[in-house]
């Protein structure tokens, strides 16, 4: 199993000094996946629902800069050697299609081949607006649309394509991407619209567990949703060990007390070190390639002492230290 982490692209903690610091702190305490967020610009005002908490409200930073991903996906690859490069998630629909498929093949190969591209549909409507993407109530279809440009472009030697939302031919498309036939896709969300993304375009399923929709807070929710997954993909006369599965637990806290559902059951990746190290355990046996946590706190230093202390205390009882 792969583990990785998340960095935060926005707010007070969003500085090169701290970007550069916790990667190559992950990368020399053996991290493989470093998670960049995807904001382009924030809304004043957002009556958009959030997906990924009871109160559906957006939470955290307020103020501070607001990194654009792919210029800091750009900046990491040449201030580490290892690390990969997770987008964590890219909205799909908020950059142009062929602009997007050059500027992530550019990455990958300047990367040596390091990147990961996380995507989701989105979900401000306010920040659609604010970008000039296409229509909000459109998301999934511009989505879906969008991946399929981006694989056309990676692979095909004279790329041509006729859309809805975008049309080229007589173009050449270079560099491709380092990675073939191309950067591994993982697809986020727990939706059924998102799982169906995943069998028809994706290399991995990547989503958190937080969603209150869409639970996946216990080994047991995960791992049935796994088995819906798979015989999705089957159905769809797709291999079901073709897609990887990976998962997102941001909400873990060194010290934290066990957090208990209302069918009784911890959540994992709560609780004590023993606890979140078992929690790991328990998803390397339900197939899960990559997990990636959130070590950001306070302060830089506090970010970096808690990525450390997992380094040294959990992943140990986990077998992977």
């Amino acid at each position: 199993m792969e583990l990785g982490f998340g960095i935060t692209t926005r707010g007070p903690l969003a500085t090169q000094q701290v970007m550069l610091a916790l990667a190559q702190q992950g990368e020399q305490l053996g991290f493989t996946h470093i998670a960049l967020p995807d904001h382009i610009i924030i809304p004043n005002s957002i009556a958009s629902p959030y997906p990924y908490n009871n109160a559906r409200k957006m939470t955290g930073a307020a103020e501070g800069d607001c990194m654009e991903q792919l210029a800091v996906a750009a900046y990491l690859a040449g201030a580490t050697q290892k690390l990969r490069l997770l987008t964590s998630v890219m909205v799909v629909p908020h950059r142009p299609p062929v602009f997007t498929a050059k500027a992530l093949a550019t990455i990958d190969v300047l990367s040596g081949g390091r990147l990961t591209i996380g995507i989701g549909a989105g979900w401000m409507d306010e920040e659609f607006q604010a970008v000039g993407a296409p229509p909000f109530a459109e998301r999934g279809k511009v989505t879906d649309e969008y991946l399929r440009i981006f694989k056309t472009l990676w692979t095909q030697d004279e790329p041509q394509y006729e859309g809805r939302y975008a049309s080229f031919r007589n173009v050449t498309f270079l560099p491709k991407p380092l990675q073939k036939p191309h950067p591994p896709i993982w697809v986020g969300g727990e939706s059924p619209a998102a799982l169906r993304r995943v069998v028809a375009l994706g290399d991995a399923w990547y989503p958190i567990g937080s969603n209150p929709q869409f639970p996946l807070n216990t080994t047991e929710r995960f791992g049935a949703a796994i088995d819906k997954l798979r015989a999705d993909a089957k159905q769809a006369q797709r291999d079901p060990r073709s897609i990887a599965m990976t998962y997102w637990a941001p909400w873990y806290k060194e010290g934290q007390a066990a957090v208990m559902l209302e069918n009784g059951q911890r959540q994992v990746f709560t609780g004590s070190d023993a606890e979140v190290a078992a929690d790991i355990q328990a998803f390397r046996k339900l197939g899960v390639s990559h997990l990636l946590f959130s070590f950001l706190r306070g302060s830089l230093s506090e970010s970096l002492k808690a990525m450390e202390r997992f380094a040294a205390k959990v992943l140990p009882l986990a077998g992977e230290g």
